[in-house]
């Protein structure tokens, strides 16, 4: 299991302000289900001050405790002043979130600026229809959305940038025009390209493969109560079965490609895919 913060736990077994708000002045919404995190936040707004807030949320723990903690924080608060709140603040307000999961405060973030947004009366980019351009296909995050989280973050490495937006976290074929925002965001001369790698024979590919997932998928799933077990390598498909709490889980796709596929992909072979058998 990830180290929680007691805060973090409390907002997660008990969460606050949960469900639809039928008389809302607005509503934000963001991230995707395919994606493995989802959030809609209701805004209940007089006289230019929140009243009332409630939120509807599919993920993780921590994406559960970031919106019922920032539903307490808008409360009573004008739409100027909700609208200065940051990640960081939603993130302090739960005792601080595992650097792995600091993307769900971004989220809250995004559906609280979405929200007012939408209540100004404003344009507020879908999912599909995002703000810049789509840097990350895997879970369509743009370079605006780099950009912005790596300068309210001091970012530094397309590592953190995963942690805070999940951009890189899959195919890992953005990795370089993640280095080179990062770079602009931070008015550094951008990354020399790394020298392309050189190709695997079938055998060397497979010993890499099942290394991998001993060493460093295992580990990392068995965290959160999972495992997984290798079916079946046929040159670059990859069969795996999901194991313990990851067994039918309704975020198992996103597991398998957002977090195996996505590793193999890196450390092995861009080309690899990932099926669950």
């Amino acid at each position: 299991m990830w180290e929680y913060t007691d805060k973090v736990k409390e907002h997660f077994l008990n969460p606050k302000n949960v469900g639809e708000m039928k008389d809302a002045s607005a509503v934000g919404e963001v991230g995707s289900i395919a994606c493995g995190d989802a959030l809609k936040l209701f805004l209940k707004i007089e006289d230019g001050v929140i009243q009332d807030a409630s939120f509807q949320t599919f993920g993780c723990a921590s994406a559960i405790a970031s919106s019922s903690a920032l539903t307490e924080l808008v409360k009573g608060k004008s739409v100027d002043e909700a609208l200065k709140i940051t990640n960081k603040d939603i993130a302090t307000a739960l005792g601080g979130l595992p650097k792995e999961k600091m993307h769900c405060s971004v989220m809250g973030q995004e559906a609280l600026e979405a929200a007012i947004k939408t209540w100004r009366g404003e344009a507020v980019a879908s999912h599909e229809h995002s703000e810049g351009e789509v840097v990350c296909e895997c879970f369509g995050v743009t370079d605006h959305q780099i950009l912005e989280a790596v300068r309210e973050n001091d970012l530094k490495t397309v590592e953190d940038v995963t942690y805070y937006t999940k951009a890189g976290g899959g195919c890992a074929k953005c990795h370089e025009k993640i280095a080179e925002l990062i770079a602009q965001a931070r008015g550094e001369a951008a990354p020399t390209p790394a020298p392309a790698p050189k190709k695997l024979t079938n055998i060397q590919r497979m010993r890499l493969i099942e290394e991998v997932l001993e060493k460093e998928i295992r580990p990392r799933l068995q965290l959160d109560g999972g495992d997984i077990e290798l079916a079946d390598i046929e040159g670059l498909l990859v069969s795996v079965s999901l194991r313990g709490r990851c067994t039918n889980c309704p975020s198992s796709q996103a597991t398998v490609h957002g977090v195996v596929e996505a590793i193999l992909r890196d450390k092995v072979d861009p080309e690899i895919q990932v099926r669950e058998v």
